[in-house]
């Protein structure tokens, strides 16, 4: 048991023999929907159990300590289906299954003109292009850095910049009329240059150049929660950075596939996109 969560242990178990209020965490919202996050009640703490680990499929899962209680943040794709699903649950010494429930949700649309007709029907050199790089990205978002530093955790997230809201998350998308993949983020409108600063304590775990999302910023916060930034200008920060929350990392821009100055602003977990809002001041 690390230090963290034995301390953590001892406080619940002193203010229950006392009778008093446990203490409360930063957590995300609870929405189970596509896109969303699952909160999800594991196990009572027990002085004697090990930190539980948790699966989603295949990909490891956040697991912290909040009132007494192991719970799971989970991280639900736009793509899942709505109906029960499960998590393989190991205490170590034997595993289980958690079950819970997701249902539907309808996002709006969006529909997007493009002048660069290239951006959208793309020639056979940009498609090999793109495929090579969504598969690298796809591996990104997968990243797992385990930190025990934050069995006790602060979710809270910042916006990493100020300015107006283009365009929510999860919106249905059309590019020229033609269907896209749903809007996995925030668009943030900003005037070209303007700086954009970590939405929380991380790493740097990669920066790139990419066919879409233009010059992109990724920040690996620790449990398979990580921020994703687009469309810069410029980039500040270097592979495996050290940053702190608000620190600036670029400036604004329009590269990649853009209609206009913006910022494209992603918060990955577990592998899956989630709503970036569901973080936002929950304490």
């Amino acid at each position: 048991m690390t230090v963290s969560i034995l301390r953590w242990t001892v406080l619940t178990a002193s203010l229950l023999l006392l009778n008093l209020p446990l203490p409360v965490q930063a957590l995300p919202n609870d929405l189970r929907v596509p896109g969303g996050v699952a909160v999800v009640p594991l196990a009572p703490i027990s002085g004697k159990m090990e930190k539980l680990r948790a699966w989603f499929g295949e990909q490891p899962v956040w697991v912290t300590a909040d009132r007494g209680h192991w719970i799971a943040i989970v991280g639900l794709d736009l793509k899942l289906p709505a109906g029960p699903h499960e998590l393989r649950v190991n205490d170590g010494k034997q595993e289980h299954v958690v079950r819970f429930n997701i249902r539907t949700k309808r996002y709006p649309e969006q529909h997007i003109t493009l002048k660069d007709k290239g951006k959208v029907t793309l020639s056979p050199t940009d498609e090999a292009r793109a495929l090579v790089e969504i598969d690298h990205i796809r591996k990104l978002k997968r990243h797992w850095r385990e930190d025990d530093s934050r069995t006790v955790i602060d979710s809270n997230l910042q916006l990493p910049a100020q300015g107006r809201i283009s365009s929510r998350f999860g919106l249905q998308r059309f590019f020229n009329g033609e269907a896209r993949a749903p809007h996995s983020g925030i668009d943030i409108a900003l005037p070209r240059d303007t700086p954009v600063k970590s939405s929380a304590k991380g790493q740097v775990l990669s920066i790139g150049d990419y066919f879409f999302n233009g010059k992109t910023i990724f920040i690996d916060h620790g449990n398979g929660l990580i921020s994703m930034y687009c469309h810069l200008d410029r980039i500040d920060v270097k592979a495996n950075e050290i940053v702190s929350q608000g620190k600036r990392i670029g400036l604004s821009g329009m590269t990649g596939r853009s209609s206009g100055p913006h910022l494209h602003w992603s918060v990955v977990l577990n592998g899956a996109m989630v709503d970036p809002s569901l973080f936002f001041g929950n304490d």
